[in-house]
């Protein structure tokens, strides 16, 4: 038992389903013969960082996502500009643990990128083109953000 009296037998089995899949693409990486890539730029690393956050912050915090997080989450207040904030809804096991992962950006970024690097493996073209999308929302995000800063401070 965790010091909250939680079990960790939800979280080992989130972390056997990551091993899972993480090994079964490690395998057919290896049976199709792709190889990893040596290193990746830095306008790659970049673009998938800003990928990651706005995926992860879309899947985790959107509002209109919220349908599908419901069977595993409840609400709990307002989120930033255009987010929810909600917790999961079951107390323990499974349900619980998958409801932490899609309430947690910070938990769900691992996923994220996890994704972003086996598509840079087996479909690097379609992952750099939607990873490039989503980076360039995370920049429209942060300019939507400065903007209606500059607003509020020169209403002062």
């Amino acid at each position: 038992m965790t010091e909250n009296n939680r079990s960790t037998s939800g979280y080992l089995a989130t972390l056997a389903m990551y091993a899972i899949i993480v090994t079964a693409v490690a395998i057919l990486g290896k049976l199709t013969r792709r190889k990893l890539p040596e290193t990746m730029s830095v306008r790659n690393l970049v673009m998938t960082a800003f990928a990651a956050h706005k995926l992860s912050r879309t899947v985790t915090k959107d509002a209109v996502l919220a349908p599908l997080r419901a069977p595993f989450t409840r609400p709990a207040g307002d989120g930033g500009p255009g987010e929810v904030m909600e917790r999961p809804d079951a107390d323990d096991g499974v349900a619980h643990s998958i409801g932490q992962l899609l309430t947690c950006p910070f938990c769900f970024d691992v996923w994220v990128v996890t994704g972003f690097t086996i598509g840079h493996v087996f479909a690097p073209r379609t992952t750099r083109m939607i990873g490039e999308s989503l980076a360039v929302l995370a920049g429209a995000d942060f300019l939507h953000l400065a903007y209606a800063t500059a607003q509020r401070i020169a209403e002062q």
